[in-house]
Formats: C-alpha cells, structure tokens, sequence
C-alpha cells in the first residue's frame, strides 16, 4: 500500500468517525438511539450508496467480537458495583434461564409461523436472544431508574452473550450429529464457570499490581486495564470457556476497585467504546445489503412481535419468578430488552460458516434491530413514567481521583466539588480528614489557594490531597459521607460507605 492510498484511507475513516459524532449528537437531541444512526452512516458509505464495498463476513465477525469486548470492558468499569450486586442474582437468571426460554418461544413460533426448518429458527432464536450492551448502556443510563431495576438489565445485558454465542456456534457447526445433551450443558457449565473463575483471577492480579507500582504516566493506567480485560477474553476463549464473561466479570472488578485515576480511566474507556460502537455498527451497516432487505421485512416484523411480545415476557416471567418482582418492574424489564450490536454481530457466525439459510436470517435481524430499536428506544422514558418505576433523581456524588506517591507511599487525591453537595460552606476543619492527610492545594476559579483550617469550601472547588495510604480509604469516606449529609454526617448515621 502506497502512502497516498494509506493518507486516503485514514482521511477517509476519520471522516466517516467524525459525520457518526455529529450524527450521533444530532439524533441524541431528537432521542433516537445512536446505534441506528451509526448503522444508517454504514449503509450509505456502502455498496448502494458512496459505493464501500464490504461482503467479508469472516473478518466481520471477528471485528464484531472484537468490538463488543471492548464495549463490555467499558461496561464493566463503568458499572457500580454497590448498586449491581442487590441485582445480580436476577440478572444472572435473565442471563440464563431468560437466554433459554427466549429461544425456545421465537424457535417454536418462527417454525410455525415462517415455516422455517427447525435449524433456522432454532439460529433465529439464539442470534435474537442477547440483549445488546452497548443499547442497554447507552440509553438506561440517561433513565433515573431504581438501582435494583439498572442494576437487572446492565447485569444482564453484559452476562446474557455466553449462552446465546454457544447456542449460535453449536448450530453454525457442519456435521450431521448433533452433541449429546449432556455435553452440551456441561459446556454451557463450563462456560460461565471457567470464563467467571478466569475473569476473577485477572481482576484480582491487576488489582495487586497496579496498586504495587507506580506507572510513569497517567495515561498507561487506562490502557493497562482495558489491556487486562482483553487478555482475560483471549485466556478464557484459550480455556474454551466465556471469554465475554471473562472480560466483564474481570472490568467490574477493576472498575470498582481502589486503582490510581479511576476517573480517567472510566472516561478512555468510555472513548474507547464510543470509539468501537462506531466501527462496529458501521461495519455491519456496511455488510448489510439495502437490495435484500425489502423482502425480509414482513417475516422480520412477524419474528420480532413474537421476541417482544411473547418471548422476552415469557423470559422475564421465568427468570424473575423467585425474586416475585411487582408486574410494573417485570413490564419494564420486558420493554427495555433492547436489542442491537450483538444479535447482528451473532448472525455473521453462521454467515461465515455457509450455513443454509443464514443469509435470511442475517437479514431479518438486521431489520428487527433496526425496526424493534427505533420503536422501543425512544419509548422507553414514556414507559417508565407510565409503568411508574422511575426514581428521583439523586444528587451528583463526589469524585475522587488517586495518583501513586511511590516514594512517599502516599496518593495524591484530587476531588471536586459537585452541584448540590453538601461540601459547599464547610470550613476544612470541619471536614475532619485524618491527621495524617493533608489538603495541599484548592484549585478555585482557576487559581490556586493554599487553604487554612478556617477556609471555606466551594461548589467547583477542585481538592488536591496528600494521604498515606494507610488512610486513604478513611479518608475518601469521609469527603463522600460530607458530601452527601454535611459535617455532621456521623451524627447522621452517614459514614460515605459505597462508591
């Protein structure tokens, strides 16, 4: 490749990255998920527009996974573990058992209503059952909802891939004997066990290393932690087990641990999904093919309305039934399966693979995901108003960043004020950090203030604090506990606990 044609290719994906921002901001304002938007620029850049060609469906699902690894990871660090963890049991259910009663509902309804062979519908069902993460993340998180109810459809929209992508790959397989049961369910065990221990283990030797050494810049702690939860995805597809679990399981982890700059380390993540959602759903705009899809959007519309008025209530009555959610909540969760990235990123395995009738199926779950998600998407703050199963609004919460002082064995910790805390007009006396933490520097309207015991603290106010990490926790409980009831918080019962 000449350097000319290299200049012309870069020139022209920045420019396609660049009219997806703008697009995307565009659509933000009129509440259309940002995923259509990327997957209409791929369909005009393609074959039937400007005139990109892309028809590699190998490469695409290679790419595809590869971006939904980086979108989980950035799930998982961005995931409140204090908030999930209520929710996890009900998630891991939808996750499993929801998986399973979603395929079986659109196998047997496809089958018979689109007399599709038992293999077709049953594909149709495992590329439709996931919920996507990407959809999930982007537009739940705009919707004051009870933690209990984001916490359910995060949890599950990051943990649900497993099943589906095994149902998906056992069905793409050529050969004409199908496995044996037992050996299909000890792999599913397999699965998430091996890909949940492997992603544990990765989580956990991050934490002990980057906590250990002090990096020499700022920027390696991002990408030293996205890097570890890609590596814990290609250990655990090594192992034969989830490595999507892996990679979750293993950013949660590191997400909500004590790490140097977790701020700015959830920001590059956030970039770095962004940044594949982008190329991932151009892409698959790209492989789309505008002259097929006319005629599979009847039998699209047809599987869809059974996917989310059969199957994923059927998969929330089932999955949540022990938990005995109230009927609004289980409504709701049926409403916001949204589905996006994954169940087409599911759909280029058996395209790949040459399977009979996987160019059909293909195009039907591109028409669903686009159909079903500029339907259910911009409804969804209706239905929560509706099904009343929103929250208040809570309060901006303190944000604290840490860069290691090796030779010190301290952190630095910086913290801004946030609108509405309660660390507005509390003097720093008042504050009562530990003796042995010091605040250095308060940065106020772009200055610098060496603050006293008597100076007053402001909404904006960035604290720069010196801490041994003896007491650094101590003392980020306590700006959290100030923050949210005031200096006299322990009075209150508030002792700034969760994150």
């Amino acid at each position: 490749m000449t350097a000319g044609a290299l200049g012309f290719d870069l020139f022209v994906g920045a420019v396609t990255v660049l009219a997806a921002i703008v697009a995307a901001r565009l659509a933000h304002s009129a509440g259309l998920p940002a995923l259509l938007v990327f997957l209409g620029v791929g369909l005009v850049i393609g074959d039937a527009g400007i005139g990109v060609r892309f028809d590699n469906a190998a490469l695409a699902e290679v790419l595809g996974l590869s971006a939904l690894v980086l979108i989980l990871a950035e799930g998982g660090l961005t995931t409140n573990w204090a908030h999930a963890r209520a929710a996890a049991p009900a998630a891991i259910a939808l996750a499993t058992v929801g998986v399973a009663v979603s395929i079986i509902v659109v196998a047997a309804c496809t089958r018979w209503l689109l007399g599709f062979s038992w293999r077709e519908a049953l594909l149709l069902g495992a590329v439709l059952a996931p919920t996507d993460a990407a959809a999930v993340f982007s537009v739940l998180r705009r919707l004051p909802l009870p933690p209990l109810l984001s916490g359910m459809l995060e949890g599950e929209s990051g943990l649900n891939d497993p099943l589906a992508v095994l149902a998906v790959t056992l069905l793409s397989a050529s050969g004409t004997h199908a496995p044996s049961a037992l050996l299909v369910i000890g792999e599913v065990v397999w699965e998430l066990v091996g890909g949940a221990a492997i992603g544990v283990a990765a989580g956990l030797l991050g934490m002990l290393f980057l906590r250990r050494v002090a990096l020499p810049a700022t920027g390696l702690y991002p990408v030293a932690i996205v890097a570890l939860a890609v590596a814990s995805y290609g250990a655990a597809s090594l192992a034969h087990a989830s490595g999507f679990l892996a990679a979750y399981v293993s950013a949660v982890l590191l997400g909500n641990a004590r790490l140097p700059h977790g701020p700015a380390t959830r920001g590059f993540a956030e970039a770095l999904g962004w940044l594949a959602q982008i190329g991932l759903f151009v892409m698959l705009g790209l492989l789309a093919s505008p002259a097929r899809l006319p005629a599979q959007i009847g039998p699209a519309i047809v599987a869809g309305l059974v996917l989310v008025l059969l199957a994923r209530p059927a998969a929330v009555l089932v999955a949540t039934l022990p938990f005995r959610l109230p009927w609004r909540q289980q409504a709701f969760l049926s409403w916001a399966g949204l589905r996006g990235a994954v169940p087409i990123v599911l759909a280029t395995i058996p395209l790949s693979a040459r399977v009979a009738g996987a160019t059909r199926v293909f195009d039907i779950v591109f028409v669903i995901v686009v159909v079903f998600t500029l339907l259910q998407g911009p409804t969804l703050p209706w239905a929560s108003r509706r099904l009343r199963v929103t929250a208040p609004a809570e309060p901006l919460e303190i944000i604290v960043d840490a860069a290691p002082l090796e030779e010190l064995h301290a952190d630095l910790l910086q913290a801004q004020i946030p609108e509405d805390s309660r660390l507005h007009g509390v003097e720093v006396f008042e504050l009562r950090l530990p003796a042995q933490a010091n605040i250095s520097l308060i940065v106020r309207d772009g200055q610098g203030l060496v603050p006293g015991p008597n100076t007053v603290l402001r909404t904006g106010d960035r604290l720069l604090i010196v801490v041994p990490a003896s007491v650094r926790e101590v003392t980020e409980r306590r700006l959290r506990a100030v923050s949210r009831a005031g200096k006299l918080a322990g009075w209150f019962g508030e002792h700034g606990q969760t994150r």
